[in-house]
């Protein structure tokens, strides 16, 4: 079918090919219009999402959500960037301004045709009463709260516990690597710390209107790339598949972008114009995070003139007074306080308040717009060189070219930080300050690795000797080790082989907890039943496992609460104990951590009376959920869910649910909720077979639209759910057989 649109903007005729997929292949005869293109595109296919996702980010969802939205929006513009605008853009590529500003004026484009022509407006717009919004360059660049940033979280988390109950009881919280003994910045005062503190940050960073909680942890990554003598065609492989939520729609949106002087396919988010993850038919790339210490809580003394002290003397506060609109109400004049490290979160009730410091509020660094510095490299120095530019999230990006090369480099702004590792708050009265920040080049980086491959899963990467502090929260290394574990076992590697292992489900916690299990017993005949069925279980959390089923309930429901229970009762008075579980016990649905249950277990004996009891317990707990026969994926499901599907009721607004396997500690990772519904993980995945484009695969779950109704909504849950992926085609005539629609944009007659 082919569909034609006028597009003012555009200077010839775009022709955008959707495959059978739901890919967009846009052929353009020059970049400008190229951009144009995509933004319309996207706009077509993810209107809705991408409206939100500006209201969001600059503050403005009162205007259609009503009173309840107006703190989120306050903390929302706390977090814009409101720094020099000519600074803003030079730091990114010298053309990146240039092709912002085409990719908005295309979304504007679709933006009036649908306030046009109702036929063209999404259904969530209808169901709110309100109508799509026209958008401003600058708008893709000031907004930095949809990115993922670190690590705040931690060291505030780091700092409660501390203040209540000890550093043995944070040790028992998080693994930190390189280890190293704690110390409490001079001047900081832990007392002051309210445990809300964070509130405002959250509000501001969540991803949904619905959404108030922490985000670290659903934003692991894997990648890896593998160099020519270890596949079976010669040609290099990459892999990368990003986890962040399991969402409808999808967060990325694969397109390919064709021009004189530009030919790029993969995925960015809709909302972005480029393309981050893929291929440009010279060079692939992928990235996985790079958990860059960029941000930290600055602890102020205050007094009642909003000044805050600083080197000995009092220093006003900035003030910036907006007004926020109101859906059915009168507007509401909020004030949003500065000081010289940035925004303040919160002002105590005393003569305290709390300011974040954030490497993402300096110049360049709106998340993965730096993408458009690197997606046209001509080879592998060319996308190296790129990298001193890239600034957030921090991320590990590989690469693979077709003469054979592969390589790593790490990228993003580290702050140099003299006098103090980033792993608690600090005073913000001067004495804790950066020093700018550490060139790219001081990060290691490796091209061509001895043994043939090169992987990483946001772990720990650095060498022993490494000069100086990245950060001290890295993700565990289970998915890393179980990568190169099979990387480095074989060669004659193939693109299916690497879809393979991106939906790997060993689990290399219970792989460790197995050997607890010799020789121990049971006069219960059920336990017993349940001490063999693990000793022999091959540690594969497959969905139609029964086993699986009885090591995660038992693992994270019972076996790992006892452990830190015990632990605990060594460190804290009875009367504590309960406070501090609650402390160190890990958010299942946001990090999913063994570490420090596994150096529990292994370091002495363990007492086996608690490996038996709390796998009685299990049992029980099993045979609740699931009755005598159920298996993993009978409780562990994907349902994504639109992020206002409480409002917008039934229609068009979930997928599934789907059984699945896997865990959060599995390279097919796939963490879930306490109701065991999966919230996290690869909806996205992509292999690259390098230099023979077309045999390239990809997914994107759950379709590729976010539009209900359209054929392409959720047309990919299922393949996603079966752990398969699609063609991710690159030839003009490989499009053209498998073509799905054909759409004509041409420039508005008379413009």
């Amino acid at each position: 079918m082919t569909t034609t649109f006028e597009v003012p903007g555009l200077s010839a005729p775009v022709e955008v090919l959707v495959d059978r997929w739901g890919v967009p292949h846009v052929y353009a005869g020059s970049e400008e219009d190229l951009f144009v293109a995509q933004g319309f595109n996207a706009a077509r296919d993810r209107l809705f999402q991408i409206d939100l996702w500006r209201r969001r980010g600059l503050g403005l969802l009162s205007e259609v959500f009503g009173e309840a939205c107006v703190e989120r929006d306050r903390a929302a513009r706390l977090f814009l960037y409101r720094g020099d605008m000519r600074a803003e853009w030079l730091a990114y590529g010298p053309d990146t301004e240039r092709v912002t500003s085409a990719f908005v004026r295309g979304v504007n484009a679709f933006v009036a045709l649908a306030r046009e022509d109702p036929a063209h407006l999404p259904p969530e717009f209808e169901a709110l009463g309100y109508l799509p919004s026209y958008w401003e360059a600058s708008d893709v660049t000031r907004i930095r709260s949809h990115g993922l940033f670190y690590n705040l979280e931690q060291e505030v988390a780091r700092a409660l516990t501390l203040r209540d109950h000890g550093p043995e009881v944070e040790d028992l919280r998080r693994v930190r690597e390189p280890a190293r003994e704690l110390r409490v910045p001079e001047g900081l005062d832990l007392s002051v710390i309210p445990d809300d503190v964070l509130r405002v940050y959250r509000l501001a960073t969540a991803p949904s209107p619905e959404d108030t909680g922490p985000r670290a942890g659903l934003d692991g990554s894997n990648n890896w790339v593998i160099g020519p003598s270890r596949t079976a065609t010669g040609r290099p492989l990459l892999a990368n598949d990003p986890h962040r939520g399991v969402t409808l729609p999808a967060l990325r949106y694969i397109a390919h972008l064709s021009a004189p002087g530009i030919d790029v396919i993969g995925a960015g988010e809709p909302a972005l114009p480029g393309i981050s993850i893929g291929h440009n038919g010279r060079i692939a790339f992928g990235l996985t995070i790079f958990p860059i210490d960029q941000e930290d809580l600055c602890v102020y003394r205050t007094n009642d003139a909003h000044e805050y002290l600083y080197e000995g003397r009092w220093e006003p506060m900035r003030c910036v007074r907006e007004t926020v609109q109101v859906l059915g109400g009168e507007p509401v004049e909020v004030e949003l306080w500065f000081t010289r490290h940035g925004p303040v979160i919160h002002e105590g009730t005393g003569d305290a308040a709390f300011a974040v410091r954030a490497a993402w509020l300096e110049p360049g660094m709106a998340p993965y717009l730096g993408s458009m510095d690197y997606m046209g490299a001509s080879g592998p120095d060319e996308f190296v060189a790129a990298m001193s530019r890239w600034g957030a999230p921090g991320e590990n990006q590989v690469y693979a070219a077709p003469d054979g090369t592969i390589g790593w480099r790490p990228a993003g702004l580290v702050p140099r930080r003299p006098n103090w590792d980033g792993t608690l708050p600090v005073p913000g009265d001067g004495r804790y300050e950066w020093d700018g920040f550490h060139a790219v080049d001081e990060l290691p980086s490796v091209r061509d690795p001895e043994p043939g491959w090169f992987a990483t899963a946001n772990q720990l990467n650095l060498p022993d000797d490494h000069p100086y502090t990245v950060t001290h929260d890295w993700y565990p290394p289970f998915r890393y080790e179980r990568i190169a574990e099979e990387l480095g076992s074989r060669t004659g590697w193939t693109v299916a082989d690497c879809v393979r292992l991106q939906t790997d489900y060993v689990s290399l916690p219970a792989r460790r907890i197995q050997p607890l299990l010799t020789g121990l017993s049971s006069d219960d005949t059920k336990v017993a039943a349940a001490l063999e069925s693990l000793r022999r279980w091959d540690a594969t959390l497959s969905a139609d496992s029964r086993a699986a089923a009885l090591f995660e309930v038992w693992y994270r429901r019972h076996l790992r609460p006892a452990v830190l229970d015990a632990a605990l009762s060594r460190l804290v008075p009875p009367g504590r104990r309960a406070a501090a579980l609650a402390r160190v016990l890990p958010n299942e649905d946001v990090f999913a951590d063994a570490r420090v249950d596994l150096n529990l277990l292994l370091s002495a004996p363990p007492d086996p009376e608690i490996i038996v009891s709390t796998l009685a317990d299990a049992v029980t707990d099993l045979e609740g959920l699931l009755g005598a026969d159920g298996v993993w994926g009978d409780l562990h499901r994907a349902e994504p869910r639109h992020p206002l599907a409480r409002l917008l009721g039934d229609e068009g607004t979930s997928a599934g649910p789907a059984p699945r396997g896997g865990s959060g500690d599995t390279v097919g990772s796939t963490p879930y909720t306490p109701d065991f519904r999966q919230n996290g993980g690869a909806t996205f995945r992509l292999v690259i077979d390098v230099g023979a484009w077309d045999e390239s695969v990809a997914m994107n779950s759950p379709g590729q639209s976010g539009v209900p109704g359209s054929p392409h909504h959720h047309d990919l849950f299922e393949s996603w759910a079966a752990d398969e992926a699609f063609p991710l085609l690159y030839s003009r005539d490989a499009v053209e057989r498998n073509l799905s629609d054909r759409l004509i944009l041409r420039p508005r007659v008379g413009q």
